[in-house]
């Protein structure tokens, strides 16, 4: 299996994709060291993941720029990323045991009688990231699940193969036995072949199709599901705004990481009366990102990972065109060497264009006006996702009341495109099932088991 650089594309590694006996074996192998390392004390498994992190901490620059290599992702983005997940496995570190722990919730002295709760781990889970944020995406559930007790077949993206890598030689390197964290590698074959194996949990992110042929089969067996999947995340910018500051922070929210995000702004509406002025500004932004090469600081747009992705683009950029949205920059692919598309902004856009319903997972954009609160909406609700919503207005009582009714499983005022360790990570439609972070995703990878206990 050849992995290119998208920014180039050259090769920069050959490895071997794992066949299904390959596969097979390595189940194997996790189902017998998970029973082991259930028996090991949570504190043992929470210092491994700790010395995971200082690993993460003393390779910084080298995993920073083989993340860029692989993925196209511009280096101060991969810089950001790996500091960012510093805080999210600090607060796996600080949380896990208290949620993990056994609870009383229930005595009654005169019937001798007792109640309590445990969390039992799921077993051997399989865990299939993904390519655009490999150690965010992949830290919300191989780090949780690996506390809890259970073992971790782990695929990484095909795309992000090198950084898989990195991470399952961090995780041994730190004390995680090789036959609880193990790294299984190749391409769409090789993640079939994972599925078939009699696993206790599959953690999966990425395409809403893929999504759904997962929970079909997995359904048959009535193992643990949990999907994140994409997201046509919309903005509502309110006529009470600071028109250029609220430009600058959607537009970064549009185009970070190449618009290469499934919580990434992809569709804004924007009140009439000050469309014109929002515009203007937010065209101003985008014009002020460089596009180049990803492994200079001075970078904003790096390369488009997969290459089939530009085709997708070039059919939204047409459809657009064809039923009357207006192009104000870019549109186009970069011609050269590697798979380059143009920051591109449409306006005058609706949603009969494939712009505004699919998800676009690229660096563009529509801007919609809208007329008031009541159209923001139900235009935000006009569609089969439900990931992230955001509004921003002066007004937080009209903020609050405007994104109760949006149905997405994280809403923004004033902000867009964030992530906290401390609050759920879950969708709505077809942007998943499931919950990673917050306390609720440290115990997804546990089965509470009930206890009635009543003395002699």
């Amino acid at each position: 299996m050849k992995i290119m650089n998208p920014a180039t594309g050259a090769v920069i590694a050959d490895v071997s994709a794992e066949n299904s006996t390959a596969v097979r074996r390595k189940y194997e192998l996790a189902r017998a060291g998970q029973a082991r390392w259930a028996k090991t004390p949570i504190r043992k498994r929470l210092e491994t993941i700790a010395a995971f992190r200082a690993r993460i901490v003393a390779l910084h620059e080298t995993l920073a720029r083989t993340l860029t290599q692989e993925v196209g992702k511009p280096i101060r983005q991969s810089r950001n990323e790996l500091n960012g997940v510093l805080g999210r496995i600090d607060f796996f570190l600080a949380e896990s045991a208290k949620s993990l722990r056994e609870e009383k919730v229930f005595a009654d002295a005169s019937q001798k009688l007792e109640e309590r709760i445990t969390h039992d781990p799921l077993g051997v889970v399989a865990n299939i990231s993904a390519w655009n944020y490999p150690y965010f995406v992949g830290s919300n559930v191989f780090v949780p699940a690996l506390i809890a007790g259970n073992a971790v077949l782990y695929k990484p993206s095909e795309y992000a193969t090198l950084t898989g890598l990195h991470i399952a030689d961090m995780l041994h390197d730190a004390g995680v036995p090789r036959d609880v964290f193990v790294a299984v590698v190749g391409d769409g074959a090789t993640g079939a072949a994972l599925l078939r194996q009699p696993v206790d949990g599959v953690f999966f992110t990425g395409s809403y199709p893929t999504g759904a042929r997962i929970a079909a089969a997995a359904g048959k067996r009535m193992i643990k599901v949990q999907l994140e999947l994409g997201g046509k995340d919309p903005i509502y910018v309110c006529e009470d705004v600071d028109v250029k500051s609220a430009a600058a922070g959607v537009a970064d929210g549009a185009f970070y990481n190449t618009g290469q995000s499934c919580c990434s702004v992809e569709r804004i509406y924007v009140h009439d009366s000050i469309y014109d002025a929002f515009v203007a500004a937010f065209i101003a932004a985008v014009k002020g990102y460089k596009l180049g090469d990803p492994m200079d600081d001075a970078t904003y747009i790096g390369a488009i990972t997969r290459r089939p992705q530009l085709d997708v683009l070039r059919k939204q950029v047409a459809d657009a065109k064809r039923k009357g949205a207006k192009l104000l920059t870019g549109g186009s692919v970069v011609r050269g060497k590697g798979n380059w598309f143009e920051p591109t902004v449409f306006g005058d856009v609706d949603h009969s264009m494939l712009l505004m319903k699919d998800e676009s997972f690229g660096p563009i954009i529509g801007i919609q006006s809208v007329a008031d609160d009541e159209a923001a909406v139900d235009l935000m609700n006009d569609t089969e996702y439900g990931l992230t919503a955001g509004v921003y207005t002066q007004d937080e009582r009209r903020a609050k009341r405007i994104l109760a009714q949006v149905h997405a499983g994280s809403v923004y005022w004033n902000c867009c495109d964030r992530v906290s360790p401390r609050l759920p990570w879950t969708g709505v439609g077809h942007s998943g099932i499931g919950v990673t972070l917050s306390t609720y995703g440290i115990q997804t990878f546990t089965r509470p088991k009930a206890w009635h206990l009543r003395s002699a």
